[in-house]
């Protein structure tokens, strides 16, 4: 799988807090339209906390306003499939993704979060077609995270290889912003997920995420 450097994630509970389920599809849609006039090709959708009918409708808005992106799933590879998105982005506590893989079939991505060497170098042998590993810097944007990484984390991840030398494309997540990305990319980042730094003035700040990673 290429990967692209910016690899947005979509948080519908913040980006449409308060709204009804139209206004928070057409709230997305406009974000994920700013970023996608930005440069961005690939964006995930991340709504852990609504009813999967809500994420559902909103999905399935995505997909039909930007039928060019790359549309990942968080966790859910029951509504991956059902909107119609390229893939599904599983965490640890999510479904196996071998479990995940049988969901969405062959044809589609399938994501694993990590945040640890041994989590990365199990990843290694699982069905997947990237791993992400974070949080790579302290984040806001998850209730509970995972112990920082930090740039080493990135470097070590960026090593390790099956025992057929099969290198993952790797995602690096957790408290990434303009003024970090390049170091993130130098340590061995393939790809940078970011959520708060693309909230306010998605397109111009994803802009700069691509000028200063160039």
């Amino acid at each position: 799988m290429r990967i692209p450097r910016l690899y947005p994630i979509l948080d519908a509970e913040v980006l449409s807090s308060g709204l009804n389920c139209a206004a928070a599809a057409e709230a997305l849609c406009r974000h994920a339209e700013a970023l996608a006039g930005a440069g961005c090709t690939v964006l995930q959708l991340r709504a852990k906390g609504l009813p999967a009918a809500d994420v559902l409708e909103q999905a399935r808005e995505l997909c039909r306003r930007f039928p060019r992106l790359t549309l990942i799933m968080n966790d859910r590879a029951d509504l991956c499939v059902a909107a119609g998105f390229d893939g599904v982005h599983v965490g640890q506590q999510d479904l196996s993704p071998g479990a995940a893989r049988a969901v969405v079939g062959s044809g589609r991505i399938v994501g694993l979060s990590t945040h640890n060497e041994a989590q990365m170098r199990e990843a290694l042998a699982q069905p997947i077609d990237y791993v992400a590993i974070g949080p790579v810097f302290s984040t806001g944007s998850k209730r509970d995270p995972d112990p920082v990484v930090g740039l080493n984390g990135v470097r070590r991840a960026r090593e390790l290889r099956d025992e057929s030398g099969r290198q993952l494309p790797l995602v690096a997540i957790g408290g990434i912003t303009q003024d970090n990305a390049s170091e993130v990319v130098r340590a061995g980042a393939d790809s940078l997920a970011v959520i708060g730094a693309l909230v306010y003035q998605p397109g111009t700040s994803a802009s700069e995420f691509f000028r200063r990673m160039m």
